[in-house]
């Protein structure tokens, strides 16, 4: 039970509950080439797997709202988490926007994205993580992968800074709450080696 629960926590998305926003469909399938400060992967989305969050990163990646996000907790063997911009102005405008949960047709095995989300029904937001290894146990509790990235492209993402482990106040890593509120000026100075998405782009397979 102490194991399951560390692992929700360490996938969980620290939010302020809002009305859920209603989203324009993203296509069937669409790719996403993600610049990074370690290389390129690209993340194929399937709207089948999990419509509501496959719409939402649609709509987050072609206003741009990646692009310079770091990767502020990345836990070997488990997963990298990315999605609090680094403008706190741009943070706040998302900060509250919440969407509906979608059921869970993927397992979160590795190479799969999910969005993160708190305990609360409908929560989810703009940060998602990446599964590094097969966290199946996590698909009981509603974490819905949209996404997938080839071996080719996981050999980019396991090679994300990792050493700072996990985030405060549990770990030795970055705060949310402060990166919430400070942006990307807080991580440069206290958490250096962090990775960063550079640009996310939607582009044709």
């Amino acid at each position: 039970m102490k194991a399951l629960l560390t692992a929700v926590w360490a996938i969980t998305a620290t939010v302020l509950l809002g009305a859920s926003s209603c989203l324009a469909a993203a296509p069937a399938t669409y790719r996403v080439k993600m610049e990074t400060t370690k290389g390129t992967f690209y993340i194929d989305v399937n709207r089948k797997w999990s419509p509501h969050g496959a719409d939402r990163f649609y709509e987050l990646v072609n206003s741009g709202f990646y692009d310079q996000c770091a990767f502020f907790r990345v836990i070997d063997g488990f997963m990298a988490q990315v999605g609090i911009n680094g403008d706190p102005e741009t943070q706040a405008k998302w900060r509250d926007k919440t969407f509906k949960d979608d059921p869970v047709a993927k397992s979160n095995l590795r190479g799969y994205v999910t969005f993160a989300k708190t305990g609360a029904p409908d929560s989810r937001t703009t940060q998602f993580y990446i599964n590094f290894s097969d966290n199946r146990r996590l698909d009981a509790l509603g974490f819905a992968p949209f996404g997938s990235i080839s071996p080719e492209g996981m050999q980019v993402v396991d090679t994300l800074y990792h050493g700072y482990g996990e985030g405060a106040p549990v770990g030795n890593g970055p705060s949310q709450g402060r990166l919430q509120l400070e942006g990307n000026d807080y991580l440069k100075r206290e958490f250096p080696r962090l990775d960063y998405i550079k640009k996310a782009t939607v582009v044709k397979k």
